[in-house]
């Protein structure tokens, strides 16, 4: 009977959804959990000190299905809801829902058969469809390139990109989020911190290639106004994480790049961080920017004296790069990382 109950809880899906004044959205976000082809579920849902009238709602909805979970938080911000609601789940899933995604019926289903494909998995995502009045042709290629990651490998060539993976979409097994000291209260964004330590674990990682959440957009999503998810933020954590794998690393660092991605990385290096950056435009080569000498791709020395890090934006221009460094002998994520 022990052996069936501690079975029982390891197949279990801990849906965890934290909300704050959702009250519009709620119901179509947790019906659709309710919805799920694989029933082993429990929804955590956190009131984080709503306003509003979410907790009501979601109260009576709990009243009807007792799968529901309602915690409610004095105000205190995604990663107090995070943990509040983790440290009540009972699954050996864990599963991320916001307030006003949609997860699609066979989500949870497809999730389950990628941990069974993949032994070694610590943190699964899938494929989403962007949804709202909000969205720009920037989020639309946000949503193609996030896509287009689906195997380890390619989450582990585009980490530095941008998180390859899209937070409402994560299941992981506890044991693995459990390992890594699960979210922090960092000054950036919690879920691509908790990405970067299940990689540096060496988690499989991966995502479904189904579009399995409708991610909703708009100008009052907490990604758009929190100083947590501003662009320096991210470009914080991407440093924090080169300099901690180039601990033992003795080459020169040099930046493939100086246009608009570039410059704002170049602005915030430490002095002579960065021994040079490189430029195509024959007219920069030999000036400096912002005190970093600018050479040609061809005075880069070999892999075994440089680490680069690409910092392009203009499409088509990775492929030409990686194609470039591949031919002078410069391995993928050993010699060189794209970075935006």
């Amino acid at each position: 009977m022990l052996t069936q109950n501690r079975n029982r809880a390891e197949a279990l899906i801990s849906v965890i959804l934290p909300v704050y004044n959702g009250a519009s959205t709620i119901a179509d976000a947790i019906s659709s959990i309710q919805q799920q082809s694989d029933p082993h579920w429990e929804l955590i849902l956190v009131d984080d000190g709503s306003t509003d009238d979410t907790y009501a709602r979601v109260a009576a909805m709990a009243d009807a299905d007792s799968r529901l979970r309602l915690i409610q938080t004095a105000h205190g911000g995604i990663v107090s809801a995070l943990r509040t609601g983790i440290s009540k789940a009972r699954g050996g899933f864990l599963a991320r829902m916001d307030a006003d995604d949609i997860s699609l019926a066979h989500r949870f289903t497809a999730q389950r058969q990628w941990f069974a494909a993949h032994p070694a998995g610590g943190l699964c995502g899938t494929g989403v469809v962007m949804t709202g009045s909000d969205i720009r042709s920037g989020r639309q290629r946000y949503e193609d390139w996030l896509n287009g990651i689906q195997a380890h490998c390619v989450v582990e060539q585009e980490l530095f990109v941008e998180c390859p993976m899209a937070h409402p979409t994560f299941m992981m097994t506890r044991s693995a989020y459990d390992a890594v000291g699960g979210y922090r209260d960092v000054s950036g964004p919690e879920d691509y911190d908790l990405v970067f330590r299940m990689w540096h674990a060496g988690y499989e990682l991966g995502n479904v290639p189904d579009a399995c959440l409708h991610w909703q957009e708009s100008s009052g999503r907490l990604s758009m106004n929190s100083p947590r998810y501003a662009e320096r933020a991210f470009r914080q954590l991407k440093r924090t994480w080169l300099r901690r794998l180039r601990t033992d690393d003795s080459r020169h660092l040099y930046q493939w790049g100086a246009g608009e991605v570039g410059k704002r990385w170049l602005r915030e290096w430490n002095e002579g961080e960065v021994t040079a950056v490189v430029d195509i435009r024959p007219g920069k080569i030999g000036q400096q920017i912002h005190g970093v000498p600018v050479i040609a791709a061809t005075a880069l020395p070999g892999p075994e004296d440089c680490f680069v890090v690409v910092m392009v934006g203009t499409p088509g221009a990775r492929t030409l790069i990686r194609a470039w460094l591949g031919e002078a002998g410069y391995v993928e994520c050993r010699d060189f990382r794209f970075f935006a």
